[in-house]
């Protein structure tokens, strides 16, 4: 089952996601992919793996900026090679994935196509993992419209990124002000609308 938990800065997004896969699992695997550039991203990274460890739960850690659909794939086939059961999975966060290829990217001519190739690649990984699955993520469209093609091109593509997930994962969680809400059953669609409110064509 794959969940995508989304919310802007500091809404409680990653603590729900923490809590939701405490509640429904024995132990999981916790896949970081911040890339630190410096010392204030390293006391942020460090404060996060305290939190977690004094929560008593048994994460496993692994810290992957780049290759996480690799990391997916190898995880199940581990598991399935050992006759055991395909792990619980979090990942936090997709923004900082999202981030880490777009500069990697940044000079190419054709920056946004890579890594919207890099987008569809994880949507598959995600829609064919059969472990539990949980992916935070950022909302960054809700701001101002940033002032350089880099920030742009960046909140474009977050946005894509978030709506792909969120049409192959089980259920969607907006978190703000530490309250989460789950989108995905309350969405409104077309095909339930009284027949004399559809539009003749």
């Amino acid at each position: 089952m794959a969940v995508l938990v989304t919310g802007g800065a500091r809404s409680g997004k990653s603590a729900f996601a923490e809590q939701l896969a405490m509640h429904g699992e024995m132990r999981g695997i916790y896949i970081a992919t911040s890339h630190i550039y410096d010392e204030e991203m390293r006391e942020r990274v460090d404060l996060h793996k305290q939190q977690r460890l004094s929560s008593d739960y048994p994460w496993d850690t692994r810290e992957e900026p780049y290759e996480l659909c690799e990391l997916l794939e190898q995880l199940q086939a581990d598991a399935m090679n050992a006759g055991t059961p395909v792990p619980a999975v979090l990942v936090d966060c997709l923004t900082l994935w999202l981030t880490n290829w777009l500069l990697r990217y940044e000079s190419e001519a054709n920056a946004s196509a890579l890594v919207t190739k890099r987008l569809d690649e994880l949507a598959e990984s995600v829609s064919s993992y059969a472990g539990t699955l949980i992916l935070v993520t950022n909302e960054v469209g809700d701001g101002i419209v940033p002032e350089y093609p880099l920030g742009r091109t960046f909140r474009d593509l977050a946005g894509r990124m978030n709506q792909r997930l969120a049409s192959v994962c089980e259920e969607v969680f907006l978190v703000t002000a530490g309250i989460p809400i789950e989108l995905k059953s309350r969405a409104y669609r077309l095909d339930t609308r009284p027949s004399s409110l559809r539009t003749e064509r």
